[in-house]
């Protein structure tokens, strides 16, 4: 009879198989959750017979190992996600347009991340240089083969999923840049949208880049008239995107965004903004006033020291915060509530 395991400590003899492979090994961070990792891989090895759910499941573990990997020794460097077409040819304005942004971003400290192939990904590699790149590459069988800026290039990642390739754009980033594209290009914009309208992703700068024929204004037409003017979604969700067509300007939205505002993190209903400088008492209740929506009814927002919980962070710990109960629902007002801290 199969044993039936359980993510709880109930497992007797296999908890301590688990436990030993684990000192065998050695070099175990945060052993508990590897342990419910090593669980899950049992657990699914009894539970599915079918070989293409094992193979799915297997792979995605390797792909997002590797991806965490590479990424690491970068985590505290500045990266700038750059989505685009594939098909835009060197000699459009609009390559040029990249190949500019992408250099002047990295002369300012940051990284590019790129999907690694043609287009508009190889002009964000060109302009940043191989030294400050990363392309994180789809296997297709047309149109994705890795560019020659990245091709012998250590933090080039070959993935086979899309799903996979998503997390990483986005989990890695500070902010997003979409220049114009195709079914792919616009796949991508919108699961950033998504991700920062439902919270499933950190605020961070969105900005579209467009070109001299207005491929982002007609689709901005489109999103005011039949999108919001159906209620598809609210005002308030243009919080969450600047359009422009000066490389200076994404990049000045884009440093702006951490002028004052360093990162967040929630607790249940607790929100956590860690600043890079101290707000007064007049500042805050200014943010009170201008956003009572972000607030559940009858609470406040207040200076406050850093939680126990955020000690597995300890280069944070010394930043100013402010704490408010937040509704879980207004984030393209958080948007707004972002860049209001940063005018101070």
């Amino acid at each position: 009879m199969p044993i039936e395991l359980s993510f709880n400590r109930t497992n007797e003899e296999i908890d301590n198989l688990i436990a030993s492979l684990m000192k065998k090994v050695g070099a175990i961070h945060h052993p508990t959750l590897i342990r419910e990792m090593i669980i899950s891989a049992l657990k699914s090895g009894q539970e599915c017979s079918y070989l293409a759910d094992l193979k799915l499941l297997n792979n995605t573990m390797k792909e997002m190992r590797y991806t965490t990997n590479t990424f690491a020794p970068y985590r505290h460097k500045r990266k700038v996600t750059i989505f685009g077409s594939a098909r835009t040819e060197p000699a459009e304005p609009i390559y040029q347009t990249c190949v500019r942004f992408s250099r002047k971003l990295a002369d300012k400290g940051y990284m590019i991340i790129t999907g690694g192939g043609p287009g508009i990904m190889q002009a964000g590699n060109e302009g940043a240089g191989s030294d400050n790149s990363f392309a994180v590459n789809i296997r297709l069988p047309f149109e994705q083969r890795p560019n020659p800026v990245m091709l012998q290039n250590s933090r080039l990642i070959n993935y086979k999923y899309f799903f996979n390739r998503k997390v990483a754009f986005v989990k890695e980033s500070n902010a997003i840049t979409v220049f114009p594209g195709g079914f792919g290009t616009l796949d991508e914009a919108m699961e950033v949208f998504t991700l920062i309208q439902t919270g499933k992703t950190s605020p961070k700068p969105l900005v579209l880049i467009d070109d001299h024929d207005g491929y982002w204004d007609r689709w901005f037409n489109f999103i005011k008239e039949c999108i919001l003017g159906k209620g598809f979604i609210s005002a308030e969700d243009f919080s969450i995107f600047t359009i422009t067509r000066d490389e200076d300007e994404a990049i000045a939205i884009i440093e702006e965004f951490y002028r004052n505002y360093h990162s967040l993190r929630f607790f249940e209903e607790r929100l956590i903004i860690r600043l890079n400088k101290e707000l007064n008492p007049h500042q805050i209740e200014e943010l009170e006033n201008e956003f009572p929506e972000l607030r559940l009814p009858g609470t406040h927002i207040s200076s406050c020291a850093p939680l126990p919980e955020e000690a597995d962070e300890p280069d944070l710990l010394n930043l100013p915060r402010i704490s408010l109960q937040f509704d879980h629902q207004h984030y393209g007002l958080l948007m707004a509530f972002i860049r209001k801290i940063n005018m101070f």
